[in-house]
């Protein structure tokens, strides 16, 4: 009786071969750069984090090479290592573009138009998620909140931002890295390619002339809470004032029909508990008194 062969999408579970080393040379810088990294910290298994920047500044992900040589630096097992590669999504698998774009699809962006935006950067640039592009510029994702929320929607290009973004505004983002053309963020460091963004990431100093001071701070968005807090702009009540008695106070103007009050105001006459709601007040198992 003749053996039927496994189906070629049946892993037969065979062990991989060890990761092939750095050439030497290539060994040599790294490990210089590792040792540097190393020293900054007590225990040595705390540099694991910028060590794995670090490697993937080299090829722009990190490889099995990659976790290879941050376990031999560090005496911890590539188990170790992987466990740690595979948690955090900006250390990347597997190749990627030039330019990391990515997409904030959180509830606030998406609703604000950030899901019409990478669905129509996925069509623009012919890749779905976590895919490059053929030339190798371009690897597109949705990811998590930035943070930005007061700019969504937020698209980030190598973690610099690119504030209140439209489809066709991304669209020519994009286009513009594919062909080279400069491209400013909205706010951060000017723009460099996913290997030098790694390398900063992992505690080098950003060279670049004017990098460092062009990084800047805040948005005027995200300052106007703390200028209404310090008296510098005019103060604005969300919430109609209230008299002594802690009732709204009859002497202010009406509040309009849309105007919401806030949890700390005064309870209203609509809870099944209130004695005095219409339907009557509620026994402690939910059903009504008397019935």
């Amino acid at each position: 009786m003749t053996a039927t062969p496994p189906s070629p999408s049946v892993a037969l579970g065979m062990p991989q071969l060890p990761a092939p080393a750095y050439p030497a040379e290539t060994h040599a810088r790294l490990k210089a750069d590792a040792e540097a990294i190393i020293a900054r910290y007590p225990d040595s298994r705390s540099a694991l984090l910028p060590m794995l920047h670090l490697v993937q500044s080299e090829e722009g992900y990190v490889t099995r090479t990659g976790m290879a040589f941050c376990a031999e630096l560090l005496g911890l097992t590539t188990a170790e290592v992987t466990a740690v590669a595979t948690f955090y999504t900006m250390y990347r698998r597997k190749p990627s573009g030039d330019y990391q774009v990515g997409v904030c699809t959180n509830t606030l962006c998406a609703v604000m138009g950030g899901d019409a935006i990478f669905d129509e950067l996925k069509e623009h640039l012919g890749v779905g998620n976590d895919e490059t592009t053929e030339d190798g510029k371009i690897t597109l994702e949705h990811i998590e909140c930035n943070a930005a929320c007061d700019y969504a929607p937020v698209v980030m290009v190598n973690w610099e931002f690119f504030d209140n973004q439209t489809p066709d505004s991304a669209k020519r983002l994009v286009d513009d890295l594919r062909e080279g053309r400069t491209v400013e963020p909205t706010r951060g460091a000017p723009l460099c390619t996913y290997k030098e963004t790694a390398r900063i990431l992992a505690g080098f100093p950003d060279e670049r002339p004017g990098a460092v001071e062009a990084t800047g701070g805040a948005g005027p968005a995200s300052l106007i809470g703390l200028k209404l807090a310090k008296g510098e702009l005019p103060q604005q009540r969300v919430v109609h004032p209230r008299g002594q008695d802690g009732a709204p106070d009859a002497t202010g103007p009406a509040p309009s029909p849309a105007e919401h009050l806030s949890s700390h105001d005064a309870p209203q006459q609509t809870a099944p508990s209130d004695p005095e709601n219409p339907a009557g007040p509620v026994t402690g198992d939910g059903s009504e008194e008397g019935k």
